[in-house]
């Protein structure tokens, strides 16, 4: 899908709250323009109202630059503003400078003050608000909200202007650029929180894994560990026994060629351990796993999961857990439906989600499914997937009731070599 849904699509969560924050401060840019510009234009009318609406376009250009830089410094991707930030600063001493002049030297009256006044406090506010963008810490922060509104206080009294004027245009200022400061902050924290959050569930992820290859690891060790050591043992004393002429050096490789076979059925018993899943506990698994990502899953037919053949219940078990990672991997969504339906003849397996992203140009698919379908082939099942509508995606296992998938895998004997799934020898 192409154009602006399809590009707002291949996003990811933290980005789309990124694109969303920026855009936000682009906004104040033009609320600024839009509020203490234009309506310039009817306060004070002709050239001088013109070359004032420049001016706050100017300061707006400034403070959305700002804003800008200031968010790139907060992800870490450039240093931190400061030119820029004493750059507002001037910018906006100028314009309230600008506008005092206007209303003491310019054209009199009540509309020329109330767009002057204007002008003044709303210069400050937006100016103060975007400065705090760039300010990480929460004192100077309220030091620079607090300083703004009291240099406009401060200024208003050598003009001779009226207390309660002068007390005005100073709370008006400390809440406006209070106001944006505040939405600086929250904005910049709910950022940081969703990389965080982002960044923990790949960790999270990364670390399942990384115990599961430590705990068959460990299983491995413990097969093996004692068994070779005596193999060497046996081994050793074979040869010692050999080179004398001894008769026992045979009974010591006859020792070493059953430990080696019994260690050669241990390792297999653990391997089909680790190879066969549950489906219930995947089931159960993959809904506690897709709500805590805040994903609104729903199982139907998780009863029916005992009722089936062993191997049928260890294929879709891995069905179910390559799904649901496709799900976190893959997209956005905001709910995904799991279905297992039973039936006299065989099983279905249905897994659909929303928030799917487009595939970006160039990206190659990944074995997953095509691992799915291997394993589900030696089960005569078969395996589909795809988007099934705008944004949704489904994918269906089905997999016969019949002996093909009843049958249990036939274990190789001592002697017989093992063949993997593509019937090569290991």
């Amino acid at each position: 899908m192409r154009g602006p849904v399809g590009w707002w699509r291949r996003k990811s969560t933290p980005a789309k709250v990124e694109t969303y924050t920026r855009w936000s401060f682009h906004v104040f840019a033009v609320l600024e323009v839009a509020s203490v510009g234009l309506p310039l234009l009817s306060h004070l009318p002709g050239a001088q109202g013109a070359w004032l609406v420049l001016l706050v376009c100017l300061h707006a250009a400034v403070c959305a630059a700002t804003a800008a830089r200031s968010l790139d410094w907060t992800r870490g991707l450039r240093p931190q503003p400061v030119r820029l930030l004493w750059t507002l600063a001037a910018v906006t001493a100028a314009v309230a400078v600008t506008s005092v002049a206007v209303a003491q030297h310019g054209p009199h009256g009540d509309a020329a003050s109330t767009g002057t006044g204007t002008l003044f406090a709303g210069s400050l506010s937006f100016g103060g608000g975007t400065i705090a963008l760039g300010v990480r810490d929460r004192r100077r922060v309220l030091a620079i909200v607090v300083g703004f509104a009291a240099g406009a206080g401060l200024y208003t009294y050598p003009l001779h202007i009226p207390g309660l004027t002068g007390l005005g245009t100073t709370l008006a200022v400390l809440i406006g650029a209070g106001f944006l400061a505040f939405t600086s902050l929250f904005s910049v924290w709910l950022l940081n929180a969703v990389y965080e959050l982002d960044e923990a569930r790949e960790t999270r992820a990364r670390l399942a894994v990384a115990e599961e290859r430590l705990r068959f690891g460990r299983d491995l060790h413990d097969v093996l560990g004692r068994n070779l050591a005596v193999i060497a043992l046996k081994a050793e004393l074979a040869v010692r026994l050999g080179r004398r002429g001894s008769p026992e050096a045979v009974e010591q490789m006859i020792e070493a060629q059953r430990l080696a076979q019994e260690s050669q059925r241990e390792v297999r018993a653990v391997v089909r351990g680790y190879r066969e899943v549950d489906l219930a506990a995947e089931l159960a698994g993959a809904q506690g796993v897709l709500t805590a990502a805040g994903i609104d899953c729903s199982i139907t037919g998780s009863r029916s999961a005992a009722e089936l053949p062993l191997q049928v219940r260890s294929g879709l078990a891995w069905v179910v857990r390559e799904a649901a990672t496709n799900v976190l991997r893959h997209g956005d969504p905001r709910e995904c439906a799991v279905t297992l339906s039973v039936t006299d003849s065989g099983v279905e397996l249905c897994v659909e989600n929303d928030g799917v992203r487009p595939a970006p140009p160039g990206d190659r698919p990944g074995t997953g499914l095509a691992g799915l379908r291997e394993r589900l082939a030696g089960l005569d099942g078969t395996l589909r997937a795809g988007p099934v509508g705008p944004g949704r995606y489904r994918l269906t296992a089905r997999v016969p009731l019949s002996p093909a998938g009843d049958a249990a895998p036939r274990v190789p004997s001592d002697g017989e070599p093992e063949l993997s799934a593509e019937g090569t020898q290991r």
